[in-house]
C-alpha cells in the first residue's frame, strides 16, 4: 500500500478520534465533581469493571488511580459472578464502564452495589441504557463514530474512555495535593525510580564527609581528600560553615614545591555550588555537568549553612539517574 495512502488512513483516525474527545470535551458537566467527590471520600478502594475492550482500558485507569494516590484495582465482571463479588465493601465505591451500556456481564455488579449500598459510578456514552440509569453518577462518554472504516471496532470509544479515565486520576490528584514524594513511593524502581531519588537517598554523610576548618594545611586537606576518597575536601568556618572547597583539579592547578606548607584557605574555591537534601538527584547531576567546565560532586548544607553530606556525579550514575 503507497505511503501517501497510509498516512492518509492515519491522519483521519487522528482527527476522528481528536473530535471524540473535543465532543467528550463540551458534554463535561456537574457529573464530574459528583464522581470525584464519591470517590474522593471513599474510604475503601475504587473498583473498576468492564467487559472487552472496556475491560482493556479498565485494567489501565485502575493501575493509574493505584499510582497516583487512590487506591484501586480492577475486577472483571464474569470472575465477579462467580465469586469475586466478595472483594467488594461498603466502604468501596463501583466505576462501571461500557460504551453502549448493555453489558450483561454487568448485571451481577450493579444488582451487588444496589443491594449493599455500594456507589456506582457509571461510564458509558447511553444515559439512557442499563448501566446509565443504574449509576448513582453518570460519565457521559462522547456517542461519536469510531474510527474503524467499519464504524464498529472501539476505536474513538476507548480513546475516550482512556483520557476520561485519566481525568478522574489527574484530577483527584490535585485535589488531594499528591506530590512527587508521594509518587516516588508508589515507584521505587526502574528508571522511573531512579529520576525520583532526592539528593539525600546518595549523599556521603556523617565520617564520610571530607571536611577541614580553616586552619589546617594543605597537608592536612590532602590527607582528608585521600582518605574520603570523594576527590575533594570542604573548608569549614570556626562555626563549622562550609566557606570553600579544594578539588583534586585546585590540586593541579596549584601544584607547586611549597604547597604542602600553604593553609588550606590560600587554594580553596570560594562560594563552592552547594545543594540541598531535598532536591533530586536529576538536578544536582544537571548542575554538575552544566556548571563551567563540569564539576563532580556538590556539598550539602542545612539550614545553617553547615556541611552534611556530599553528592558525587559517580553517585548519581551508578543510580541509574541520567
Amino acid at each position: 500500500m503507497p505511503l501517501e495512502q497510509d498516512v492518509t488512513c492515519a491522519k483521519r483516525t487522528i482527527n476522528k478520534e481528536i473530535e471524540a474527545l473535543r465532543c467528550m470535551e463540551a458534554d463535561l458537566n456537574q457529573s464530574l465533581s459528583d464522581a470525584l467527590d464519591i470517590m474522593q471520600k471513599a474510604t475503601g478502594r475504587i473498583i473498576i469493571t468492564g467487559m472487552g475492550k472496556s475491560g482493556h482500558i479498565g485494567s489501565k485507569i485502575a493501575a493509574t488511580l493505584a499510582s497516583t494516590g487512590t487506591p484501586s484495582f480492577f475486577i472483571h465482571p464474569a470472575e465477579a459472578s462467580h465469586g469475586d463479588l466478595g472483594m467488594l465493601t461498603e466502604d468501596d465505591v463501583v466505576l462501571a464502564i461500557s460504551n453502549g451500556g448493555e453489558s450483561k456481564e454487568l448485571s451481577d455488579i450493579l444488582i451487588y452495589c444496589k443491594r449493599y449500598g455500594i456507589p456506582l459510578i457509571s461510564m458509558t456514552k447511553n444515559p439512557d441504557s442499563t448501566l446509565g440509569k443504574a449509576g448513582d453518577v453518570l460519565l457521559k462518554l462522547p456517542n461519536y463514530e469510531e474510527a474503524c472504516p467499519l464504524g464498529m471496532a472501539p476505536t474513538s470509544s476507548t480513546t475516550a474512555t482512556l483520557v476520561l479515565g485519566d481525568i478522574l486520576a489527574v484530577c483527584l490528584m490535585e485535589r488531594k495535593g499528591f506530590s512527587k514524594t508521594d509518587y516516588k513511593k508508589r515507584h521505587p524502581g526502574g528508571k522511573l525510580g531512579a529520576m525520583l531519588l532526592k539528593v539525600s537517598d546518595l549523599m556521603h554523610k556523617n565520617d564520610d564527609i571530607p571536611v577541614v576548618n580553616e586552619d589546617a594545611s594543605m597537608q592536612d586537606a590532602v590527607l582528608t581528600m585521600s582518605s574520603k576518597m570523594l576527590g575533594c575536601v570542604g573548608i569549614t568556618s570556626r562555626q563549622g560553615e562550609l566557606i570553600g572547597i579544594i578539588t583534586d583539579g585546585d590540586l593541579r592547578r596549584c601544584m607547586s614545591a611549597n604547597i604542602m606548607s600553604q593553609k588550606a584557605t590560600s587554594v580553596m574555591t570560594h562560594n563552592p555550588k552547594i545543594i540541598d537534601a531535598d532536591t533530586l538527584a536529576v538536578e544536582a547531576l544537571k548542575i554538575m555537568n552544566n556548571t563551567g567546565n563540569g564539576i563532580t560532586q556538590l556539598f550539602v548544607l542545612d539550614d545553617l549553612k553547615k556541611p552534611i553530606g556530599v553528592i558525587h556525579i559517580h553517585d548519581c550514575l551508578r543510580a541509574g539517574v541520567a
